[in-house]
């Protein structure tokens, strides 16, 4: 890699064509040239012949591959995006082409297990944070790079697309890795902040998709706007104590990537959390929900995860437990919300 060639005249690089990466690619795009992976070849022909993707135009300046060499080649600063199902998979590909200079900054808000061996996370009724990576540590596992950074925030894809003002954080331990994905993405439309605890940023990024699910359950119920108060100021409680376990900050609690995306979520039907959750208050089942869904809903094996880490460490969160019993077992909803309303909780905020 020619260190000459400076990340400002170099493009940047976006790994995943879903919604979120495209419209993050287009972002990127008022301001360099992208390069665009999809790991289907023909997806990234399509984007090449009609400019467009996941029901969105693509930047003129946006360039589709599905050749990690060639992006890894050419691109300094690399944005993975993909589904926290196949992040790691994705990082051991794209392990060979990386070298220390390169900055990663991914966007996914989820978590990956390392399970004993012959177990499923479905069979595994406890785990510790040594079972747990998050998406960054998964990057400084695989990899050269040390140089990593997370992208949180309130930023629901369709939203992004329609290009409405909307704003991010970029988290990061490097002063450097901050300011280049605030040059690169900052524009007159989308506004950036920063913060230097990407633990706690990633981690609120994680367990809001929890909230969102319960969010939609009480809308699905016909439940309005006294109940999502009390769901959200009552869940970001729980968000704050699993988030200290974990290793998180408290105040990345109280920020844009925190109380930020967690009212985003839980508020609109654009999530598709939120939309998991709606579903199954409305009678659906899960396998039906997910069957129709064109993304991964990260919260449905987010709650799997939180719920065996919170038993393996002997701590109640009477509202993540809820929600496990809920999307994964016999719980009905109205049953959830009535065993919730009857717990003997009565001090309001005892975290600070």
């Amino acid at each position: 890699m020619d260190s000459q060639n400076t990340s400002e005249n170099r493009p940047v690089g976006v790994i995943g064509a879903g919604k979120f990466g495209t419209a993050i690619a287009n972002i990127l795009a008022e301001n360099r040239d992208v390069i665009l992976f999809s790991r289907r070849p023909e997806v990234a022909g399509i984007i090449e012949n009609t400019r467009e993707n996941s029901s969105q135009k693509v930047h003129e300046r946006v360039k589709p591959t599905s050749d990690l060499k060639y992006l890894s080649e050419n691109c300094r600063l690399i944005f993975p995006i993909v589904a926290s199902a196949n992040f790691r998979e994705m990082t051991k590909m794209l392990a060979p082409y990386l070298e220390p200079e390169h900055i990663l900054i991914h966007g996914t808000k989820g978590l990956d297990v390392k399970l004993p061996e012959g177990k499923t996370l479905d069979g595994l009724t406890r785990i510790n944070r040594g079972n747990i990576s998050t998406m960054s540590e998964i990057i400084l596992q695989e990899t050269v790079v040390k140089r990593v950074g997370c992208l949180a925030g309130p930023n629901l894809a369709p939203e992004l697309a329609a290009m409405q003002p909307a704003a991010t954080v970029v988290a990061s331990k490097f002063d450097e890795v901050r300011e280049e994905g605030i040059t690169a993405l900052r524009s007159s439309r989308f506004q950036v902040y920063e913060n230097h605890d990407i633990t706690g940023v990633e981690l609120a990024g994680v367990l809001k998709n929890i909230i969102a699910l319960a969010s939609g359950a009480l809308r699905g119920l016909g439940y309005g706007e006294n109940a999502r108060a009390l769901l959200i100021s009552r869940g970001m409680v729980e968000m704050i104590y699993i988030g200290r376990m974990l290793g998180g900050d408290v105040r990345a609690f109280f920020g844009l990537a925190g109380i930020g995306d967690l009212i985003a979520t839980c508020a609109s039907d654009k999530s598709r959390n939120y939309t998991v959750g709606y579903r199954l208050a409305k009678g659906e089942t899960l396998e039906e929900i997910l069957g129709s869904m064109e993304e991964v809903a990260e919260g449905v094996n987010t709650v799997k995860v939180i719920y065996a880490f919170v038993r393996g460490a002997g701590f109640r969160s009477p509202l993540t437990e809820t929600v496990y019993n809920c999307v994964h077992k016999d719980m009905t909803v109205k049953e959830g919300v009535e065993y919730l309303m009857n717990l003997p909780f009565n001090v309001d905020v005892d975290y600070l």
